[in-house]
């Protein structure tokens, strides 16, 4: 049986509920997908919260990030076919068995990358990608401070940059995340429950700040962000787990005469070529080992629980609901 977990209005987990669908017939330039794992990441929370702009007036499909099984092409679709294994992030309606997908957003899988992988990977791992090769280019060797560093998009931001000979500096909460972030290529780790970050990073650096910071955590972290930063250093800030930086000020930034950037993933995915080029770079590190998916799996029924369990940082690595 097809189904959907859907929300009628904006709330909390509360709002997800159940709904059998009908699978959608395929439109020009759109492939039917049976899906085969899901991912859960916090642009749901935010979306089905209400912070972030509701799409639909009701019964909104959450999710972003999905891999499946092709069933059945629309018109005008080349280069798929039925039986395919494939994988895509697009902002909404992933939380389903089934659905149509633009051919354009599709990318196919390798077979040394699992469904599961692909879907705890796609949203997380591209994101990843545009933070440290687009929004800013880090090098062999430089300081780097990422913020919620044993988060989905943290562990392999970690990893890559372990790849990429910087020296990864990570925040995280707890005993068990500190370890975790440091199994994941980070040199040093700060739990941010117990030390002042802004100081271990002085520290750390002796003195001399970091070139760039990654910030997902926003109003908890972002004036210390700021504080971390070398002269012209860059501030990239693409999440808002603790709430909206309301009190943020432009003028804050002539401290250093810094930087500040808000990328989104779905913009830079909107380019054939370079969802193309960064989902190969993607797999090519997960195929090799030098990227690790770190994976929760849930069934798609336990949709609420999983938003839950996140809103309230009990995770690590990325959620994974199978239908």
């Amino acid at each position: 049986m097809a189904y959907a977990i859907t929300a009628s209005v904006p709330g909390g987990a509360d709002v997800l509920t159940r709904a059998e669908i009908t699978p959608p017939t395929p439109g020009e330039g759109e492939v039917l997908i049976r899906q085969t794992a899901i991912g859960v990441n916090f642009l749901d929370i935010y979306i089905r919260s209400g912070l972030y702009p509701w799409p639909v007036e009701r019964d909104l499909i959450l999710g972003s990030e999905g891999a499946g099984v092709v069933e059945a092409l629309g018109p005008n679709v080349d280069g798929f076919r039925a039986g395919d294994r494939v994988a895509y992030t697009i902002p909404n309606g992933a939380y389903a068995t089934h659905r149509a997908v633009p051919a354009k957003m599709l990318v196919p899988l390798p077979d040394d990358v699992s469904d599961i992988q692909a879907a705890g990977a796609m949203l997380k791992g591209l994101t990843a990608y545009y933070l440290l090769h687009d929004s800013y280019r880090v090098s062999a060797g430089e300081a780097v401070l990422f913020h919620a560093a044993a988060g989905g998009v943290g562990l392999l931001a970690g990893q890559w940059m372990a790849a990429k000979g910087a020296r990864a500096i990570g925040t995280a909460g707890g005993p068990e995340k500190v370890a975790l972030a440091k199994a994941n290529g980070y040199d040093e780790v700060i739990d941010y429950r117990a030390e002042d970050f802004v100081a271990r990073v002085k520290e750390i650096t002796n003195g001399a700040g970091v070139p760039v910071v990654y910030d997902s955590v926003g109003k908890d972290t972002l004036q210390g962000s700021i504080n971390c930063l070398q002269p012209f250093g860059t501030l990239v800030n693409f999440g808002q787990s603790s709430g909206p930086p309301e009190d943020f000020r432009i003028a804050q930034l002539a401290v250093g005469s810094l930087y500040l950037q808000r990328p989104t993933l779905f913009q830079y995915a909107a380019s054939r070529a370079w969802l193309e080029r960064a989902s190969a770079a993607l797999f090519a590190g997960i195929a090799d080992g030098r990227l690790r998916i770190n994976t929760t799996t849930r069934p798609l029924d336990d949709a609420a629980a999983a938003h839950t369990d996140l809103e309230g940082r009990k995770t690590t690595g990325s959620t994974v609901l199978i239908p």
